[in-house]
């Protein structure tokens, strides 16, 4: 009996011990999915800034080029956010199951370690990969490499139309999002009234530098939602566990009380059996 009740105290202390590592993970992942979502809003009001400055220097004498819409299958690309890390439920096999046959996989930027290793198990080879950063404070220099890598292979002539894919958390659900990145839509920018700016650039490479910016700041923007949205499935995801520990701590809580009493109940009787041997005896 000494030794059932040892057991289950350490049963219940081991419980304990994981219950304090899902609590200590899920308030991790909270503070990381907070400081994501701020840093959206100042990337966006970064995105539109250059968005205004765009619409300025293209101005309302010139007509956007028509947008191609089935030419560039062949050429297409994907940059997908999966998760990182695990602990996040089905994060990544949504990611991946929205995809299906899409021509973009032949070139394939795949973000996320969790996701490439969960890609590998479906015989799905990324054409690029890299890893999501710890903190959302290393997001900017993903988007810097992400860039670099998109920038190669369409100066290349390799992708000449880019859709991003990821996941953003709305309502207390995740939801899918998928975007197009490239090319950038000069259409969707709405020229201000009053005089053109004052340039000492070229302009058309004015125009494509504050494009390689926006561009920038749109990948920004997915990751940081992608990275938010990975950190709230990984609270829900502890949310559960935590409740399936209380739930088991509470079971065994319940057969401690059982075995102690059983403990006492059995001393009991062998105390009040040895009064009556010895009674007896006499």
């Amino acid at each position: 009996m000494t030794e059932r009740l040892a057991d289950i105290s350490a049963r219940i202390e081991g419980i304990e011990q994981l219950g304090a590592v899902v609590n200590a993970m899920k308030g991790i992942a909270a503070a990381r999915a907070n400081m994501a979502r701020t840093q959206v809003k100042a990337v966006d009001n970064y995105a539109e800034t250059i968005a205004r400055a765009m619409a300025r220097a293209i101005g309302t004498e010139d007509k956007p080029p028509e947008r191609q819409a089935d030419a560039g299958d062949q050429r297409a690309g994907l940059l997908v956010f999966a998760a990182e890390q695990g602990f996040a439920g089905a994060f990544s096999e949504r990611v991946l199951d929205s995809l299906g046959a899409d021509p973009g996989l032949r070139r394939l930027f795949l973000i996320g370690t969790r996701g490439q290793s969960i890609a590998a198990q479906r015989d799905l080879e990324p054409f690029w990969t890299a890893a999501m950063p710890s903190h959302s404070q290393g997001v900017p220099k993903l988007a810097d490499a992400i860039t670099r890598a998109i920038y190669e292979e369409v100066a290349g002539g390799r992708i000449d139309r880019l859709d991003v894919v990821f996941t953003r958390w709305r309502s207390g659900r995740p939801a899918l999002v998928r975007k197009s990145l490239f090319p950038i839509d000069l259409g969707d920018f709405r020229a201000p009234s009053g005089p053109p700016p004052l340039t000492q650039v070229p302009r058309q490479a004015l125009i494509d530098g504050l494009g390689q910016d926006y561009f920038h700041a749109r990948v920004c923007n997915a990751a940081l939602h992608a990275f938010a949205a990975e950190n709230e499935a990984r609270m829900q995801a502890m949310a559960s566990a935590g409740t399936q520990i209380a739930r088991e701590l509470e079971m065994f809580q319940a057969t401690l009380r059982r075995v102690r009493q059983e403990a006492i109940t059995a001393e009991i009787i062998e105390l009040g059996t040895g009064a009556n041997t010895a009674g007896t005896a006499q």
